[in-house]
């Protein structure tokens, strides 16, 4: 039997019925379905989707369309907002309602600060304190490059990239005149980078050390003692008082607290009375001796 099957048309002599309703299909258009044919309002009724707009079946002939697990006429699948066909348009979800993308951008989208314009979804954003930048929007305030993924820092409502936010603002180093992005050492109120920060004599960094000035300069303690400081009269070594250090003084001479011994006998003449004899100085006992 030659059996036209698509919307087809039956006009053989033999029995030919729709599957479900049987009636004839004899010069009826008709779709055959696993192998079995349906008259077309059997087949719409018993196959066809409802349209989720109207609620009407989407019959054979009509063109469907579907978003997930809903199905549309083709007339019936349009913006909620402005009624615009997204047949062949792009279009968003919001809340189970359709919406093109001018509508969905009108009233959900983001505007960037700098420019004023709605960032489409699927661009590039930036996003700070709650404002949002087109990608290429987002620049420095002083270079007017964008920004990007790079490090930036905020200063009001301006913001700038690293290199030009010290470059404009960081405190300079006294010696290297170059801008201090962090750490660093202030002395006399003034800024230093730590690496700058050097013994005058000897170019040892001081930062975490103990050191002296002189003439506003700064010295390490070891250069300091040998450039500057009195010498203990019996060591010969320099007597610079810090950490605690105490010394004698006499007429125009200096000892350490330990050194000051009488010169005949050694012992310590620290709060006692001593005599000086020429060069030496002598404890009591000793000079009553000569």
């Amino acid at each position: 039997m030659d059996i036209i099957r698509l919307l087809g048309k039956v006009t053989m002599a033999d029995k030919f019925d729709c599957d479900h309703c049987k009636e004839s299909l004899y010069g009826r258009k008709y779709i055959q379905s696993d192998d079995s044919p349906y008259c077309i309002p059997c087949y719409d009724s018993l196959f066809s989707n409802t349209c989720d707009e109207c609620k009407e079946l989407i019959g054979h002939d009509s063109r469907e369309l579907f978003y997930e697990d809903r199905h549309y006429h083709e007339h019936c699948f349009r913006c909620f907002r402005c009624d615009r066909s997204l047949a062949d348009e792009p279009f968003t979800s919001q809340d189970e309602s359709l919406l093109c993308n001018d509508c969905y951008c009108n009233e959900f989208s983001s505007k960037c600060v700098a420019c004023d314009k709605i960032v489409m979804p699927g661009t590039r954003k930036l996003e700070y304190a709650g404002s949002t930048w087109h990608e290429g929007c987002f620049i420095c305030h002083s270079c007017e490059q964008p920004i990007g993924s790079k490090s930036f820092i905020p200063d009001k409502d301006e913001h700038y990239c690293v290199p030009c936010y010290e470059e404009k603002f960081a405190p300079r180093c006294m010696r290297c005149k170059k801008a201090l992005a962090k750490g660093g050492v202030t002395y006399r109120d003034e800024p230093w980078h730590k690496e700058c920060f050097v013994c005058t004599n000897c170019k040892t960094q001081l930062a975490g050390q103990h050191f002296t000035s002189r003439d506003d300069s700064p010295y390490c303690l070891k250069c300091f003692g040998n450039l500057y400081a009195k010498k203990c009269e019996a060591c010969s070594k320099p007597i610079t008082g810090f950490g605690g250090g105490k010394y004698i003084s006499f007429e125009d001479r200096q000892w350490h607290q330990p050194c000051f011994t009488c010169s005949q006998c050694s012992v310590s003449l620290v709060g006692a009375g001593f005599f000086p004899d020429g060069d030496r100085i002598l404890c009591r006992g000793c000079h009553s001796s000569l």
